[in-house]
């Protein structure tokens, strides 16, 4: 079996794909209530973007509307803040991330394989976003710590990913994630913490 070079992996914030989207989840199991009265989860198997799937949005919307906390929209300076707590936890543990996009309610990265689990890089990667965004005050729910006791995550729980076990593989991921924000008309993104493909650089093996 090919040995896994890198990682497409997709996570968003906080409402932005709910476990029964009827384009299809990473979920197993709606756990929220007033969810459940627009169907079970939705899990799917393939690899593929489903987002331009067609669906009904008129009643994805009205799903969203029944969570108890808003849909995280990041705006710019959000945005910010969350590419540089990603910098910071990159230059501590030794990330080579080969692609990022922060777009307003989810983020796209190639990244390579580490010595960590790709989950356990995107889980450091979200909660050194979240500091800076305290930091920053610039955390949407900062309001409402004094209120609800734990800070409410601005992420949403699960993640997607590819495995990416070629060269041209990598190359096409890196392309497609630096298209996104182009293909929504927004601007191309260029983040300090990206470094090229090389892919005669060296894998770490993970553990």
């Amino acid at each position: 079996m090919s040995k896994v070079l890198a990682y497409h992996v997709v996570f968003c914030m906080r409402g932005f794909w709910l476990p029964n989207d009827p384009r299809g989840s990473g979920s197993t199991e709606v756990r929220f209530e007033p969810l459940r009265k627009f169907g079970p989860a939705t899990k799917l198997e393939t690899r593929q973007s489903v987002a331009g799937i067609p669906h009904d949005r008129a009643k994805r919307k009205a799903a969203k509307r029944e969570m108890v906390l808003p849909e995280v929209i990041l705006d710019g300076k959000q945005a910010q803040s969350i590419g540089r707590g990603f910098a910071e936890q990159t230059a501590k543990s030794g990330y080579r991330i080969h692609a990022c996009t922060i777009m307003p309610a989810h983020v796209h990265m190639v990244i390579a394989r580490h010595i960590y689990a790709v989950e356990q890089v995107v889980r450091l990667l979200r909660q050194a976003g979240t500091r800076r965004l305290l930091a920053d005050g610039r955390h949407p729910f900062a309001d409402l710590r004094g209120k609800v006791g734990r800070l409410p995550s601005v992420w949403a729980q699960d993640q997607w990913k590819v495995f990416l076990f070629d060269a041209e593989q990598i190359r096409n991921r890196i392309e497609y994630v630096e298209q996104n924000p182009i293909k929504e008309g927004k601007p191309a993104q260029g983040w300090k913490f990206v470094c090229p493909f090389d892919e005669s650089d060296p894998i770490s093996d993970a553990s």
